[in-house]
């Protein structure tokens, strides 16, 4: 065996070793699932079950249905927000010079590092005097504001490429701000747009902590009811863990149809050509 073909196989042996391992989970998760409550116990953990319990999808749905529709309100208006948004900001930033630009811009990526926890308290405030404490539009708008650095970010090293002769030939045409944005800069960011949905839909799907505490119930998405099927001093297993599968199917979706534009566009905005 030459010296290339061992590193190759070693290659492929590490990262077939590693997908194990981040898979382990998933199997737990899925047997687990598929078992019996009764048939639950630490002896058994990681073999097969004997009956297949499918009802734990069904059980598991009935519970986590109610919620569902206010994930998928929350999830897609503050994703196809803060795209927007993100979009015109990096626009913007990098087409439209204008005084304080490159002080405003590192503000704006200062609120990426920016732990959650540290202002939840103001942030509770905040929603509460303005009225917009307990429903969705409250968390739409908290999810929209902590994504824009990081869409302003995609965006503007997206939109530096575009070379800026052509932005002067529309100024020169006559073309507005809106009119350059629309008719250029908007067809030629799909790719852009694909990664910061994938990115933003994962992100606000996923989170818990302003879900659970700037909600009330009515209002509460998935990730909520999720956390509650395991509530209690005796659980029954099976629905947790059928309830995570479910709620993970729609970022799983996403990025089964989108995934293979993420690092394409990811990418665009970072290498010059």
């Amino acid at each position: 065996m030459t010296k290339h073909k061992l590193w190759r196989f070693l290659f492929y042996f590490l990262i077939t070793a590693a997908a194990i391992v981040f898979l382990i989970p998933v199997y737990l998760v899925l047997i687990t699932s598929l078992k019996d409550p009764g048939a639950i116990n630490l002896n058994s953990t990681w073999q097969l079950p004997k009956v297949w319990y499918w009802q734990s999808f069904a059980e598991a749905w009935d519970l986590l249905a109610p919620k569902f529709v206010n994930s998928l309100i929350l999830t897609v208006s503050a994703t196809l927000l803060s795209a927007f948004f993100g979009s015109m900001n990096g626009y913007i930033l990098s087409k439209w010079r204008f005084p304080g630009a490159n002080i405003i811009f590192p503000l704006m990526l200062f609120g990426m590092f920016i732990p959650y926890q540290s202002i939840l308290i103001p942030l509770f405030k905040f929603l509460r005097d303005t009225g917009l404490y307990g429903g969705l539009p409250g968390l739409i708008l908290v999810h929209v504001v902590y994504g824009l650095p990081i869409t302003t970010l995609i965006f503007r090293n997206f939109y530096a490429e575009i070379p800026d002769d052509m932005l002067e030939a529309a100024k020169v045409d006559g073309a507005s701000f809106f009119g350059i944005y629309s008719k250029i800069i908007f067809p030629l960011s799909i790719s852009g747009f694909v990664v910061v949905i994938i990115w933003q839909f994962t992100q606000v799907w996923n989170e818990f902590l302003f879900a659970v505490v700037l909600t009330k119930n009515n209002s509460q998405p998935i990730t909520v009811a999720l956390a509650q099927l395991a509530g209690g001093e005796a659980v029954k297993w099976n629905l947790p863990m059928a309830g995570a599968i479910l709620t993970a199917l729609p970022t799983l979706l996403v990025y089964i149809v989108l995934g293979r534009y993420f690092i394409r566009g990811l990418l665009a905005g970072s290498i010059k050509g």
